[in-house]
């Protein structure tokens, strides 16, 4: 297995097709990438825009264009002599609009005696399959038979053979399922979903006939060298993750394979997976926190105290953990309980949430981790000593047979229970500083040290040199633009404070959290339109549940969230103070964006470039992270760039990818360069503004918390001494000594090579 030298996401959707993408093929390879990484390219819901509900694994999507599509894109990737990285969905599929999904359409008709029953997570001794898609229970009354399917409103759903006879109450009494109002789901469904997503129902692919049927497509195309690698989604859902890494692997042995697996600080992958790494979030929390000053966490906490945002990180967790254990995974929560023996239900549930609220990472994979159930249990035991007697036989059973339903339902669900309610909900409510609210993050921990930072990119090089690395995602929770502006606020928190504290006094939202997240946003991602950041907003309210929900509004609460954007923008005085805030630490937030991804780019692990971004992009939560990309603007950047054009540092975004088109072009043609790892120091008053690291006759330098390096007065006679021999900037083509003052003197970064460029 040969992994790519590089790899560029692309949003596959029904506006950006195969053939869309095909288009986009010379000037990928242009700028130097080494694979097309796709989102999910099998058969999604109908008008899908990211294609994770799958209803048929076995073909290509044909609204992108189908098979034929498909196969033309790989053809012309294979041609360019790039790669083809698949995005899959193992965990789930979908099944909102129940007839395009075949197998549920099956299950929903025979029940239990339906081939693929066993395909489903479905509890069969609960009886019928509970369904929450009426407004309310009583709405069974507005059924209607079309043919041989059930009515309501848009959704249909098949009539057993033999039980079309009599009124349309009659019939759905008949059914193997039971069409309920919505509000149950979250506490009486029985059948296994995607966190709180009815409409994705889990599917078993521990069952070896389970995992052919869903997997055997895209492993042909493997096998068929179409495509060279793949990204799982979501491993923490399944029941055996290692068992199905060894299947995946036995299927896809040249393939490369990375996992979307969110390491916690210090958690490592399982040893005994056959994967090549995770997809990346481990590495944008390693570098993110080498752009934040820690000397900016008590200014910046005070002004959260001040407003009245909570600042007890673990305490705002341990709440959000608690409502998603209590109200929204409710039916998970006691389907485990009662596989407890021994112990009443009630206090068996208590146990089963108390210790999933007390996990320290996403999950277990038992029996690896068992220090993490260990300490999960603790933590639990101590917390709610009444229970006792429940937690210590759910740890007795657990541990007794790890490989069981009972270990094997609480794993599973550990990770829902973490991920909703720390990602979720925690990212939400918890908004002192939102540069650290991300994915794998820990917004507890004020900025990293540099030496961590090292020894981290050492241990990848040495343990996962084919990782994937990144610094934006569809799932992260802001760009890495937006996020290295906002860290510039470490560096001015007292100017940031005494602003927004005036902003809230002319113009705040009426919720603590959400009116700091807010101002924080709008510098972050400014210039911004209302309507971006009004949808950003709703978004982030309803999360949070705080004052509103998806499911639970407070419409007046919604009304003003969703003025908010108009009145700020349209309140001249506030306008310009916002503006020009913005502008004081644009620069800075452009160094810090060159900063962190030329060392994404060149150090270890597999890069990855999150479509569009090799600009300026300052994006948001999805859906805002999908708008379409301008590549004909990109492209003529780049052809400027290739020419010779050293850009100037502005808002075109062009200096940004000059740094990806140099570093992804040295990735590819001269890959000996990025082996090994090792530390550099520089040395002189301004050493700790500087960040560089050697590969093998590869030297990258960047630059660290610039607004404090220009407080001091520039870098000054701070040196970095360099190796011997002669040592070209790949971005400026000069020969460079070890003063930083010249060596950094166009750009805040350098990537040297020995020799001539």
């Amino acid at each position: 297995m040969t992994p790519p030298s590089s790899t560029y996401r692309v949003q596959l959707r029904p506006e950006f097709t195969f053939t869309d993408a095909t288009a986009v093929i010379p000037y990928l390879h242009r700028l130097g990438a080494g694979a097309l990484y796709a989102s999910p390219v099998l058969d999604a819901t109908p008008g899908s825009t990211h294609g994770y509900d799958v209803v048929d694994p076995a073909r290509a999507r044909p609204e992108l264009g189908g098979e034929e599509a498909r196969r033309l894109l790989a053809k012309r990737l294979r041609e360019a002599g790039l790669g083809f990285v698949v995005d899959i969905v193992p965990n789930h599929m979908a099944v909102e609009v129940a007839k395009t999904n075949r197998w549920w359409w099956d299950v929903l008709r025979r029940g239990p005696g339906s081939a693929h029953a066993d395909f489903f997570d479905i509890d069969w001794r609960r009886g019928k399959v509970l369904l929450p898609v009426l407004g309310a229970d009583a709405d069974v009354a507005e059924l209607r038979i079309d043919g041989d399917e059930l009515v309501y409103y848009d959704h249909r759903f098949p009539i057993a053979p033999g039980t079309g006879e009599g009124s349309p109450q009659e019939v759905h009494a008949r059914q193997h399922y039971e069409l309920v109002g919505w509000r149950r789901g979250n506490a009486e469904l029985n059948y296994r979903r995607f966190f709180d997503i009815t409409t994705l129902a889990a599917v078993r692919v521990e069952l070896p006939d389970v995992f052919h049927a869903t997997h055997d497509e895209v492993l042909r195309w493997v096998a068929e060298g179409e495509v060279t690698g793949l990204r799982v989604d979501h491993p923490d859902g399944l029941a055996d993750p290692g068992g199905y890494m060894r299947m995946l692997r036995a299927g896809a042995p040249e393939a490369w394979l990375v996992v979307e697996k969110i390491l916690h600080p210090g958690e490592d992958l399982p040893q005994s997976w056959p994967v090549d790494g995770t997809t990346g979030y481990d590495a944008l929390r390693e570098i993110t926190g080498l752009l934040v000053d820690p000397a900016g966490e008590a200014p910046v906490t005070e002004l959260a105290r001040r407003l009245g945002q909570p600042v007890d990180y673990h305490q705002v967790e341990d709440r959000a953990r608690r409502l998603v254990t209590d109200r929204i995974l409710v039916a998970e929560v006691h389907r485990i309980a009662a596989l407890v023996r021994g112990i009443e239900q009630e206090a068996a549930a208590g146990a089963v949430a108390e210790t999933m609220i007390a996990f320290p990472v996403y999950r277990s994979y038992l029996p690896e981790g068992a220090a993490h159930w260990a300490a999960a249990i603790a933590t639990a035991r101590a917390a709610r000593p009444d229970l006792a007697e429940a937690i210590d036989a759910l740890d007795f059973q657990v541990r007794e047979d790890p490989h069981g339903e009972l270990a094997t339902r609480f794993q599973q669900t550990s990770g829902m229970v973490v991920a909703k309610g720390t990602e979720d909900t925690t990212f939400y409510r918890y908004t002192r500083f939102a540069a650290l609210n991300e994915v794998g993050g820990s917004p507890n921990d004020f900025g990293a040290d540099v030496a961590a930072f090292h020894t981290a990119a050492a241990a990848r090089a040495a343990g996962w040199p084919a990782a994937m690395t990144t610094l934006t995602t569809h799932d992260t929770k802001r760009s890495e633009d937006v996020r290295a502006r906002l860290a510039v606020l470490s560096e001015v928190p007292g100017e940031f404070a005494d602003a927004v504290t005036r902003w809230t006094a002319r113009r705040g939202i009426d919720e603590p959290s959400l009116n700091l997240l807010a101002w924080q946003t709008l510098v972050g991602a400014w210039p911004i339109d209302a309507d971006r950041l009004r949808g950003y907003l709703d978004k982030a309210a309803k999360e949070s549940k705080l004052r509103t929900t998806w499911t639970d509004h407070d419409e007046e609460f919604e009304r003003a969230v969703a003025a908010w954007p108009d009145e700020v923008l349209g309140d001249a005085e506030l306008r310009a103070e916002v503006e020009a805030f913005a502008g004081r630490i644009r620069g800075p937030g452009w160094s810090n964006s060159l900063t962190q991804k030329l060392i994404q780019l060149t150090s270890p692990g597999v890069p990855d470039v999150y479509q569009g971004t090799e600009l300026w992009d300052f994006s948001l939560v999805d859906p805002d992270n999908r708008r379409p990309v301008d590549y004909a603007a990109r492209a003529a950047l780049l052809a400027e760039i290739a020419g010779g054009w050293l850009p100037e540092i502005d808002s075109s975004g062009a200096a940004k990818l000059l740094v990806v088109h140099r570093a992804l072009t040295l990735r590819r043609d001269r890959p000996e360069l990025f082996t090994g790892y090792r530390r550099l120091h520089a040395e002189g008053p301004a050493a700790a503004h500087a960040v560089a690291f050697e590969r093998r006759g590869l030297i990258t330098v960047a630059t660290r918390l610039p607004v404090g390096l220009a407080a001091a007065g520039g870098w000054r006679d701070t040196v970095l001494p360099l190796p011997d021999g002669e040592w070209t900037d790949t971005l400026t083509g000069t020969v460079v000594t070890g003063q930083l003052a010249a060596m950094l003197a166009r750009y805040p970064v350098a990537l040297l090579v020995r020799g001539e460029s």
